[in-house]
């Protein structure tokens, strides 16, 4: 399926900024499953130094500082994508999940070595005996590890409330776990340090979920969402990613932007500002779907 992907956020300034730094991960990323065409950044007021680099996990990354002074600041990304869904793999044929570590400690591949460093606390991830008890009622001795990763998704998906009064992006893991409730980013940190308490390696993936108008009525403009779900090293199967928010499989209706530890390592705007006061944000996200789909393994052009 071919994007057109947009992504508005406007900072709204109570007293004037003087200079500000930021860091943005706003360009999606390139991967077995997706193309990027093409990718722009207009940022107003421009910025006087900008740089683009990628960061540590591979992810485009985009420094800028603005010197002018400025009591708004207007950051669009738009973006040409194509997303193949992924082949389904059979989670009863999967690695059991108590001897992945063990291989992965043992590993001399890039992949291997790699997925080593996902299996670890991060600091949103914080693992924990409360945690670590909830994941092994799915991860029973020996099962296949997608096998149980599918029914932590189910668990998280079913025992947690979207609520996006609940929590804030600084909320703790714990008191997440406690409070049975949160928004995407809290369900991913939940189910993230589940699978490393148990040492399975998994990684935070953001990016943007493609969302349908009610029948008999016109989707709104801005309306789609900024969204995460986990990422699941399964050994030979290599990484599957899982939605907790809605309790499934990824496909060709999620658009990777980035991956990292947890949402610390890969938030879509992050900076420092010089003045400023109090900001009132604002966000509008469209997944505007204009080609066709594929299944995996045919070519991209």
């Amino acid at each position: 399926m071919r994007y057109d992907v947009r992504h508005r956020t406007i900072y709204r300034y109570s007293q004037p900024v003087s200079i500000s730094h930021h860091v943005l991960h706003l360009v999606p990323r390139r991967h077995d499953l997706q193309v990027l065409h093409s990718s722009k950044l207009t940022i107003e007021p421009s910025p006087a130094v900008r740089s683009d680099a990628e960061d540590y996990f591979g992810n485009p990354l985009t420094f800028l500082t603005i010197q002018e002074q400025h009591e708004q600041l207007a950051i669009e990304s738009r973006s040409l994508v194509d997303v193949v869904a992924p082949e389904p793999r059979e989670p009863s044929r999967t690695m059991p999940w108590d001897r992945i570590f063990r291989q992965l400690e043992q590993s001399r591949t890039r992949d291997g070595i790699a997925a080593l460093q996902f299996a670890i606390d991060s600091p949103h991830t914080r693992a924990s005996a409360d945690l670590a008890g909830y994941a092994l009622q799915s991860f029973l001795p020996g099962r296949p590890v997608l096998e149980a990763a599918l029914d932590l998704t189910h668990r998280i998906h079913r025992d947690f409330r979207y609520d996006s009064d609940a929590t804030s992006v600084s909320t703790p893991v714990d008191e997440v776990f406690r409070l049975r409730r949160g928004v995407c980013q809290d369900f991913v940190h939940v189910e993230l340090a589940c699978l490393r308490a148990l040492a399975v390696p998994a990684r935070y993936v953001s990016g943007y979920l493609l969302t349908r108008a009610p029948p008999g009525r016109e989707k709104l403009v801005g309306s789609d969402a900024s969204h995460a779900w986990v990422s699941v090293w399964c050994a030979d199967a290599g990484w599957v990613d899982l939605d907790p928010t809605n309790d499934m499989p990824t496909g060709d209706e999620h658009v990777t932007l980035a991956w990292g530890r947890d949402y610390g390592d890969i938030s879509p705007i992050n900076g420092v500002i010089f003045g400023g006061g109090q900001h009132v944000m604002e966000v509008a996200v469209d997944v505007i779907p204009i080609g066709h789909s594929r299944t995996a393994g045919q070519a991209i052009s």
